[in-house]
């Protein structure tokens, strides 16, 4: 073995063995593709001080959802959004990964935009999950949260030298409820990213992972290979996504997936329910452990990406 072969192999046992700091307070830092972990209590790594800009994501809201284990989704939603407002250094824009509700209800798409308005986030990026789509192929959503650059409704966007993207994969599920980017949207992806250095940070957002996480439950996406493919010429990129309201990360050479937590109800580990759903039986009192927002904070010219996974207090 060569030595870039087990630093690489050295990194990886390392990213595995922090694994169990997710959630419990973790500051992630990305270099090259390359995860490296510190508990948040360590000190040193990239501070809010540090950061040339920030982001928080959300996902997976749920507004209109109303059974257990969380009778109060808005609330949840009200409390992440307070989250954020109470960070030292307000963020420059929130990141919404979909499902913002859950049946498609014009009620539920107007009360999702009122506990946005009303907490003051300032600019919002959205793209749409499979329960923001229901019944019109997305009309309302997009009609209301659509960039409107592209037909389709994906889009990017430039922000202090890092390049956005989000992508829609909720619409025509494949077999199995796996999402499908589509070809147009596939060629839209290769031609965008085209122009760009290898050297440009990207980060990339969609609702629906773009990785074959655990696809017998329908969490991944049919064509995301072809995605893939044309990311890997960075030095630098972050895939975020929402769906399946846990924490779940992999590093594949220089990119890193990352799934978010939801601030409405937890999901199952992959495999250890007979079917992906909310989980029931957690006791109210403990419903916050599960529940939070991500904290992404850039740090111009070193290519890095420092994220911290925050919960409920």
């Amino acid at each position: 073995m060569n030595d870039t072969h087990d630093h690489a192999v050295d990194s990886r046992r390392h990213f595995l063995k922090c694994m169990a700091w997710a959630g419990t307070g973790t500051l992630w830092l990305m270099h090259g593709g390359v995860l490296k972990a510190q508990p948040l209590t360590s000190g040193g790594g990239t501070s809010a001080a540090d950061a040339s800009f920030g982001f928080v994501q959300i996902s997976d809201s749920h507004i209109g959802f109303h059974k257990a284990p969380n009778m109060d989704v808005a609330g949840t939603l009200r409390s992440s959004l307070g989250m954020i407002r109470a960070q030292p250094v307000q963020p420059d824009f929130v990141l919404h990964t979909g499902d913002l509700t859950h049946l498609s209800r014009p009620e539920e798409f107007d009360a999702l935009s009122g506990i946005m308005q009303d907490a003051r986030m300032g600019k919002v990026f959205y793209v749409p999950g499979e329960h923001d789509v229901i019944g019109d192929n997305g009309a309302e959503f997009f009609r209301r949260f659509g960039e409107r650059q592209q037909a389709g409704g994906w889009y990017s966007f430039d922000h202090r030298g890092v390049h956005f993207v989000g992508l829609i994969n909720v619409l025509n599920l494949k077999a199995g409820g796996l999402g499908s980017l589509g070809a147009d949207q596939l060629a839209w992806l290769k031609k965008d990213l085209a122009s760009l250095s290898p050297d440009t940070p990207l980060v990339v957002f969609a609702h629906m992972p773009l990785w074959p996480l655990y696809p017998d439950w329908g969490w991944g996406t049919d064509d995301s290979n072809e995605a893939v493919s044309y990311l890997r010429r960075f030095g630098s990129v972050s895939v975020l996504n929402g769906h399946i309201h846990q924490i779940q990360q992999k590093v594949e050479g220089s990119i890193t997936f990352y799934t978010a937590r939801s601030t409405a109800y937890p999901q199952p580990a992959p495999g250890t329910a007979p079917a992906p759903g909310p989980m029931k039986d957690i006791a109210p009192g403990d419903l916050h452990r599960y529940l939070g927002i991500r904290d992404v904070r850039h740090v111009q010219g070193s290519h890095a990406l420092a994220v911290t996974e925050e919960v409920m207090s």
